[in-house]
């Protein structure tokens, strides 16, 4: 059941996001971008970054909303009276203080077995923390919190607006790239009374279909290296807000408890939420997380 969920979770956003997406265009006015002329450069530019950008700012927007539904996260009532939650709301709210944060964040537990944690939402002031029950079983105190003040650095620095922005810039540009090539070589063995016709013909769409494909692997390697450098900052923040020993004991228990996954939890859009990763060989390049012992490593020679 909880799979029919997300499959229809999933499809119902991405109708929303179509929906709102062109609904905008029209309300700017922006008309075929592929005419008889050949390609309108503006309409097509204007095309590309609404549609790039529109929906990775739209995810994000959603972002909370998301996850909540996705992973099963039960925000917590600050006044609880079950003394372990309370003890984790008043640890994310004192470090949220520590980091100058305009407004407290959400803070929220799912049940899964893998340790994790992650940190989500739109703004500073409009941020959501959740932590795995997995987590808060086998970490200590110290190690919970040392993990709690790197996603609050995460928030702290806006990583999230910032890898939000990073990937619409992506998206747009594949697809502008895309479209431009692939018009260009499915036209440049035609003369003017053999020309494809108005849209490009099939070559065209077929090209732009590969040309994304390339594009997104390529844009898909940047992504991923900002996400490991924000994986270092929100470290070097988490050190800062929580200790430094805090964090390197967090990220050491973390390497003992790697081998635990959930398997309900392991869809490419959730990945990116973990605290910790795996990477190997050439797909490290597509890792949104540095191995936990060149993290640790860092840590331990920040002064």
């Amino acid at each position: 059941m909880g799979f029919i969920k997300r499959i229809v979770l999933f499809l119902l956003v991405n109708m929303l996001v179509m929906f709102t997406i062109s609904l905008v265009l029209n309300v700017l006015g922006v008309g075929p971008y592929l005419t008889a002329r050949g390609i309108d450069y503006s309409n097509l530019m204007v095309f590309c970054l609404v549609w790039g950008m529109g929906g990775a700012f739209i995810s994000l927007l959603m972002s909370k909303f998301m996850v909540k539904m996705m992973m099963g996260v039960q925000v917590i009532d600050p006044q609880t009276r079950d003394s372990s939650l309370s003890e984790l709301v008043q640890t994310v709210h004192n470090l949220a203080r520590a980091a100058g944060l305009p407004k407290m964040p959400e803070v929220g537990i799912y049940d899964s077995p893998e340790p994790n944690a992650f940190a989500t939402g739109p703004t500073r002031s409009s941020s959501l923390v959740a932590v795995s029950t997995g987590l808060m079983s086998r970490m200590s105190r110290d190690e919970v919190e040392g993990v709690l003040g790197h996603e609050i650095a995460h928030v702290a620095n806006g990583d999230m607006v910032t890898l939000t922005l990073i990937q619409g810039v992506i998206n747009a540009f594949v697809m502008f790239l895309s479209r431009v090539l692939a018009f260009a070589l499915s036209t440049q063995r035609r003369d003017d009374d053999d020309r494809a016709p108005v849209g490009g013909g099939m070559s065209y769409y077929l090209l732009t279909f590969v040309f994304e494909i390339l594009f997104t692997i390529l844009g898909s390697m940047v992504v991923a290296w900002f996400s490991r450098f924000r994986e270092f900052r929100a470290d070097a923040g988490g050190a800062k807000l929580a200790g430094r020993d805090k964090m390197i004991k967090a990220l050491q228990r973390l390497q003992t408890l790697v081998e635990i996954q959930d398997p309900a939890h392991d869809q490419r859009a959730i990945q990116a939420f973990k605290i910790s990763g795996r990477p190997g060989g050439l797909l490290a390049l597509f890792s949104t997380h540095p191995p936990l012992e060149v993290r640790i490593a860092r840590l331990e020679t920040m002064r």
